[in-house]
C-alpha cells in the first residue's frame, strides 16, 4: 500500500523585480492569483525603488503570503 502525504503551505515568501512599477504589479497580481488557488493571501507587501547611475529605475518587492 502506497501512503500519500500532504503538507499544506502555510508561509511562503516570494521576490519580484522589475524596470516599471507597472510591471512589477502586474507580476505580483499574477502571482496573488496563483497562490489563491492554494489557500494563501497577501500578508504582506515591502518594496523599494532604486535609481541607477543613468537614471533608469528599478522596483522590487517581497510579499510575504500566508494561509487563509
Amino acid at each position: 500500500m502506497v501512503n500519500f502525504q500532504f503538507d499544506l503551505i502555510e508561509d511562503k515568501v516570494e521576490f519580484f523585480e522589475a524596470t516599471t512599477l507597472k510591471t512589477l504589479q502586474k507580476k505580483i497580481e499574477s502571482q496573488i492569483d496563483e497562490n489563491r488557488a492554494i489557500m494563501l493571501g497577501v500578508h504582506s507587501v515591502s518594496h523599494q525603488m532604486h535609481v541607477n547611475e543613468n537614471g533608469q529605475t528599478y522596483f522590487t518587492a517581497v510579499v510575504h503570503f500566508k494561509k487563509k
